[in-house]
């Protein structure tokens, strides 16, 4: 028997535990999806979904797959086969990351009853293409990276704040590149501060653009991603697209442009304000920064810690927030920001004390 969707039909089981029923999933493969595609060469996915479900007994046979356990696992492990499914007939191959993560986005709206339907939709987020280069596509890969993509289509200042790793820049350079692609905007302005130079730059051997390249040189990497190096040049000579520091936006209105400005965290307050005032007519802003990481001289509070609270409650501004669950370099990257995380609040609870249980040492005396 086939189907065009594979459908879990759940068939209860004699209960092992009175609190937790139990039931069996059974999911038909439709012949037009060989195993292999969904299984994964030598099992591959498979075990990423035991190994994410590890309360069910899973069994593969034939075209046929059957999931035994907690009712609500179950179901889950349904969600997850008609997923993948989806993502299929779309062309897309199956890897063991993105079943990883698709898991954890069904998990995460399964556990928040506010979620609302359809917004856990792993097949909506990696299907969703931005932009395609050279037949490599770029493309979101969880679900609060969709959530950005789509608040840059619908505001017009959006903040991407995150740890290291969370596509923050990568995919707002990607939405520039599509704009200027589309028509929507003639130009790309792309912006960081030079922090780490600070009054050294006059030391540096060469010219100002020679001192400051390695500064910009993220955003040039990511540019020859999305656009044909060739090019560049010409698209740079001609203004279309621009990288430089934030210096330079000083006096200017941007008109008809999509601006980013990366690092934002190593800006002051009046950085900011002065970087955001230069929004012009059909213009797009996304401004991009890690909290974690601010390299500013000591005393001087961070402009994008600031904004988050003068510009909460703003119309057409838009704040989205990336963890260590939304990066996408090596696994071990979500880990060790997560591990710095609770270093820092660990040491923000012992200087907090520290004080106080010196305050409480009895009072040496001279004798």
């Amino acid at each position: 028997m086939t189907s065009t969707t594979p459908r879990a039909n759940s068939v209860p089981t004699p209960a092992q535990d009175s609190t937790r029923p139990r039931a069996q999933a059974k999911i038909v493969i439709p012949e037009s999806h060989p195993m292999v595609t969904v299984l994964g060469a030598a099992d591959s996915l498979l075990k990423v979904i035991e190994k994410g479900f590890p309360s069910l007994d899973i069994h593969a046979r034939g075209n046929e797959i059957t999931a035994t356990g907690d009712r609500a696992e179950t179901r889950l492990v349904q969600r997850l086969f008609d997923e993948m499914m989806l993502v299929l007939r779309t062309g897309q191959p199956l890897t063991e990351d993105s079943v990883e993560r698709s898991i954890a986005m069904l998990r995460k709206a399964a556990e928040d009853p506010t979620s609302p339907e359809g917004s856990d939709s792993p097949s909506s987020v990696f299907t969703a293409n931005i932009l395609s280069n050279r037949g490599r596509s770029i493309r979101p890969k969880t679900l609060n990276q969709q959530n950005y993509v789509d608040a840059i289509d619908r505001h017009t200042i959006v903040f991407g704040i995150g740890p290291a790793g969370t596509g923050k820049t990568y995919l707002a350079m990607a939405k520039a590149v599509q704009a200027l692609q589309a028509k929507q905007v003639t130009r790309i302005i792309l912006t960081r501060p030079a922090v780490e130079a600070g009054e050294r730059l006059g030391f540096l051997p060469g010219t100002l653009y020679e001192k400051i390249d390695p500064y910009l040189r993220p955003l040039y990497d990511a540019l020859h991603d999305m656009i044909d190096p060739d090019s560049i040049p010409r698209l740079m000579a001609a203004g279309t697209i621009e990288v430089a520091p934030l210096a330079y936006m000083r006096g200017r209105t941007l008109n008809d442009a999509f601006i980013i400005l990366d690092e934002a965290q190593n800006t002051s307050a009046e950085q900011m304000k002065m970087f955001l005032t230069r929004l012009g007519f059909n213009s797009k802003i996304v401004v991009t920064g890690d909290v974690t990481q601010i390299d500013l001289p000591g005393g001087t509070v961070s402009g994008l810690n600031i904004v988050q609270e003068i510009l909460a409650d703003v119309d057409d501004i838009h704040f989205s927030r990336l963890t260590s669950q939304d990066v996408v370099r090596h696994k071990l990257v979500g880990k060790i920001v997560d591990a710095y995380g609770h270093y820092d609040a660990k040491q923000s609870v012992n200087h907090r004390t520290q004080p106080a249980r010196q305050s409480r040492q009895p009072r040496r005396t001279e004798s």
